[in-house]
């Protein structure tokens, strides 16, 4: 029989996940800054001051969000690093598991790709600094896989921060190409081209 105190920290889940469900439906439909708290409160159906008792303000509602998607992003991203046999491999199943983030986790890679794209997006400098490290920590795993093909010879001497970065920047370019199967990538393969791009990429890391 469930006790008092895991029934009481089910329902507290329960209203959290109620409240950020609602808050990520009403991002994508009005925009952030087009949304209040008391609009979030309606569509989850729950008091102004419920919302408050669980958030202090939207912005820290919209970085929750922010925060899980990355975090789920990084789990992934990392299981693929320790899967490589090698760096080559690693990058590999890095973008796959990029690929397969903006497929499975389709909600939360629409509000990460949010607010990537929305620049006119502000958050207090200590929401931002939390997403934002996030966010480090998964160049991080991508700037290991770099190290270890410099230091098994497959790759030449570089700035893996900038390659990093950049990596991260064409997996990111191309996952939103797949809506574009019927009309720009007419005659063209989504997954081919993408797979083409890190093959690309990391053919220009080769060491000579």
């Amino acid at each position: 029989m469930m006790g008092i105190k895991q029934r009481r920290r089910r329902e507290k889940e329960h209203r959290r996940r109620q409240i950020l469900d609602a808050a990520r439906e009403l991002l994508f439909s009005k925009g952030l800054n087009a949304i209040s708290v008391n609009q979030i409160a309606r569509q989850a159906e729950l008091a102004v001051g419920t919302i408050y008792f669980y958030f202090r303000s939207k912005e820290e509602i919209f970085a929750v969000l922010q925060e899980e998607g990355l975090e789920l992003l990084l789990n992934d991203v990392h299981q693929a690093l320790e899967k490589g046999t090698d760096a080559k491999e690693s990058l590999h199943l890095i973008a796959q598991a990029y690929l397969n983030f903006s497929r499975d986790q389709k909600n939360y890679f629409d509000v990460i790709n949010y607010f990537l794209s929305a620049a006119d997006v502000m958050f207090a400098p200590e929401i931002k600094q939390q997403i934002d490290q996030h966010g480090n920590r998964i160049l991080m795993v991508v700037e290991q896989a770099l190290r270890d093909g410099i230091q098994q010879g497959h790759f030449k001497a570089m700035d893996t921060r900038r390659h990093a970065l950049l990596f991260w920047v064409i997996l990111h370019g191309l996952v939103p190409f797949r809506k574009m199967q019927d009309t720009l990538l007419a005659g063209d393969d989504h997954l081919a081209m993408y797979g083409f791009a890190v093959d690309h990429f990391i053919d220009g890391l080769k060491a000579f």
